[in-house]
Parts: C-alpha cells; structure tokens; sequence
C-alpha cells in the first residue's frame, strides 16, 4: 500500500504511528511543515525501510518562513527525494499571506534545480497559481494532494503530467466521486492526510489508504488488488527518475 501523504510528526504518538504503519506494509511519504521539523524527525525514521521524510514549508507556516528556516531547506535538501507539504493557500486561512507563501513556493521550485524529487503539493483556492507556477519552474510532475479545485485546472494539470493523491474523505462526497472519475487511474496514488482526515471519530492512520484503494476500485471496475497495483505502479514511475539519478551518481 502507499500512504504518499501523512504528517506522523503531528500525531500524539509519532513513533507508534510509524511504526504500525511499517509493521502493515505502508510505504508512507512522511510531510513535515517546516525544515526545523524535518531534521528534528529524522534520526527517528532512518530506522524504517518504508517511510520516506519530506522536507516541506508549508503554506500555512509562511509566517515562519525565516531566512533561517529558508538556508535550512537549502542545506537539508541533499538529505531527501521527497518533498511536502509545500505550495500555496489562499483560502481565507492563508490569504493573508499570500506573498510570503509565493515567495516560498518559488524558492522550493527552483531550489530543485529541475532534479527529478516525489513532490507533493498543497493548493486550495491557489490551483490555476500552483499549475502556473509549476509551469515555470519545475520539469517533472508534481503530486496534487487532496485537490478541491476546478475540472478546467484538472485537465490542465493531467495535460502537464501531474498526479493526484486521493484519501478516505475525498471519496466521499459528490463532487469527489466525480472527479475521481475525471482522473484516469494511471494518474492516482493514495494518502492518508493523517490526522486531519477523519475516520468516524479517530484520526486516519496510514494503512487508511485501504479505504481508498477500495473506493476506486469500485469507480475503475477492477478488483481491489488491481486497484492496488495500478496505484504502486504510478508511485514507481514517479520515483523511477530519482532511482536512476542515484545509481548513477
């Protein structure tokens, strides 16, 4: 199974939520908010064979976004192929600082230096900005966690190569089941957003991503375990890229 986006830093217990999820088979992308978080966790996820850190500046800590914590990405990037949560808010959460979270998303992008990275990205109310943006200063495709926008952005997105992640929550409503039907199925991989999906009164764990798999199963007409490994194999052409940078370096 592939959990590609879950804060485990954010849970109450981090280090038993990581480790259910080794211990059920997930491979889990773990996001971090802020650089100084990143390297805070990890030492405490080296020891996993299946959870990946995420060097991440989050939107919704623009107000945090110091020039220490700025040389901090640029330093702790050479330590990850993975990047989150990054992008951009302008919800009414955030669109006080829209600037500031412009100025960061750049910065990430073109830190990457057009480098093969697993990039997923935050973008409520920003998406035509983020596909924009991406556009400018990013080759590669980049993962839509838990898109909410438009079916025009969509096309556009899917016409640039890009990937969505889908968890338990999106599959839920109308316009969720709509639009997963909109993405072809060689363009999905599956998250949690653990722990701000819920599932009934608890907090989504890794291994949630279950429901999901089952949920488009049901939309492409496949069995479950189809379902499953059409998703592993959208998540491996995405990293394959970083594979073979590494080998040869």
């Amino acid at each position: 199974m592939l959990d590609a986006h879950c804060h485990i830093d954010l849970y109450p217990n981090p280090s038993q939520t990581a480790l259910a999820a080794e211990r059920a088979g997930v491979f889990t992308v773990l996001v971090t908010n802020l650089p100084s978080s990143f390297k805070v966790a990890l030492p405490n996820v080296q020891q996993f064979k299946r959870l990946r850190l995420a060097l991440g500046l989050h939107p919704l800590t623009a107000g945090q976004h110091t020039a220490r914590q700025i040389e901090l990405f640029r330093v702790l990037l050479r330590n990850t192929s993975f990047i989150g949560e990054v992008g951009l808010d302008f919800s009414r959460e955030g669109f006080s600082t829209r600037d500031k979270q412009l100025e960061s998303f750049q910065f990430v992008l073109q830190s990457l230096e057009n480098r093969p990275k697993f990039v997923t990205v935050h973008s409520r109310q920003a998406e035509m900005t983020v596909l924009e943006i991406v556009r400018q200063e990013y080759r590669g495709p980049i993962v839509w966690h838990w898109y909410t926008g438009t079916n025009k952005v969509l096309d556009l997105a899917l016409e640039a190569g890009h990937y969505f992640s889908i968890n338990p929550a999106m599959t839920k409503s109308k316009k969720g089941a709509s639009m997963l039907a909109r993405i072809p199925p060689e363009r999905v991989l599956t998250e949690s957003d653990g722990p701000f999906v819920k599932i009934g009164t608890r907090d989504a764990v890794p291994s949630d991503v279950e429901l999901a798999e089952r949920a488009l199963a049901e939309i492409w007409k496949v069995d479950h375990d189809a379902a499953r490994k059409m998703i592993m194999a959208n998540f491996h052409r995405i990293i394959e890229p970083i594979r073979l940078i590494k080998a040869d370096a």
